[in-house]
């Protein structure tokens, strides 16, 4: 079809003016999609700021700045909530660990008396109420120490394997006491991850300890040669949704009454801190708790 000069230069001149306009939309999108990955990783309260002018990219700049700012606001309240909850927790330690020390000291003169069979029976077990508590308490000590970013370890090259046996063999008396005859796998080859020795043996011993608490009678632990470790047992007590919260703070199962519920916790923020991943899940009627390190190589490679 034949259109006349003045058309076709109309013609022109509107696809030029579109062609602009979708080039200038598209840099506009590159600019929010840009600003806004900073605003996520900076505490900034400038806006975002883009060159086009058109209305529609303008109102969806100004609404995405509105959601970044609220955003912004519910983390700081979440990051000063969280630092308010570990001096809270580091403080009560504080305060109650020479008390319970106290206690302990009189419990120990009270030992030495003559005293009649029924109150012995009774002061036994204010003792073991008072260990319990010194537990306790030395856990939340613990975990407000493990979680504070300046108090984390340097890494090194250790092996999984060794530390892992090392971390069984300190359980040896519980799992007497507990009748449980762990099923241990361990390749002969050495498995090298850059990690702190002392996190690792805190992850695998709270592990263990969890294992070993909720067990209906076995332990089977494998180290595979990528760096995985899992932890299997059956475990009637627990269930698939508990599977995923035993990892949550403060979270204990009924049974767990003795606890804070820190282990777990604990053992995740350690096992991220050195890069690592965990989790659990249940398979075959068994509940499963794995974690994972990037071997020494692999993670020198990762980071070229």
């Amino acid at each position: 079809m034949y259109l006349p000069g003045a058309a076709c230069i109309l013609l022109l001149l509107v696809c030029g003016g579109m062609g602009l306009k979708i080039y200038f939309m598209r840099k506009a999108a590159d600019e929010i999609r840009r600003q806004c990955a900073l605003r996520l990783e900076e505490d900034s309260n400038v806006g975002i700021d883009i060159s086009s002018r058109d209305g529609k990219m303008l109102a969806l700049a100004a609404d995405l700045d509105g959601q970044m700012k609220k955003l912004r606001r519910t983390r700081l309240k979440y990051e000063e909530g969280d630092a308010e909850l570990k001096r809270a927790v580091t403080n009560i330690s504080h305060d109650l660990r020479p008390h319970l020390t106290a206690l302990s000291g009189y419990m120990q003169l009270l030992e030495k008396e003559e005293v009649p069979p029924r109150v012995r029976e009774y002061l036994d077990i204010m003792d073991d109420r008072i260990l319990t508590m010194t537990r306790l308490t030395e856990e939340l000590f613990q975990y407000s120490v493990i979680v504070s970013p300046d108090k984390r370890k340097e890494r090194e090259a250790v092996c999984l394997g060794d530390v892992l046996t090392e971390s069984i063999a300190g359980f040896y008396g519980v799992l007497v006491e507990k009748k449980i005859t762990p099923q241990i796998h361990i390749p002969e080859e050495k498995i090298v991850v850059l990690a702190s020795r002392d996190a690792l043996s805190r992850v695998f011993g709270n592990i263990i300890s969890n294992a070993v608490k909720y067990s209906d009678g076995d332990l089977r632990i494998t180290l595979y040669p990528e760096g995985r470790v899992t932890f299997a047992n059956h475990a009637g007590r627990l269930h698939e949704v508990e599977a995923a919260k035993l990892f949550e703070r403060f979270y204990t199962v009924e049974s767990g009454r003795e606890s804070t519920g820190l282990g777990l916790s604990i053992a995740r923020t350690l096992t991220e801190q050195m890069e690592g991943s965990i989790g659990a899940y249940r398979e075959d009627e068994e509940f499963v708790i794995w974690v994972s390190f990037l071997q020494a190589e692999e993670r020198k490679g990762k980071s070229v």
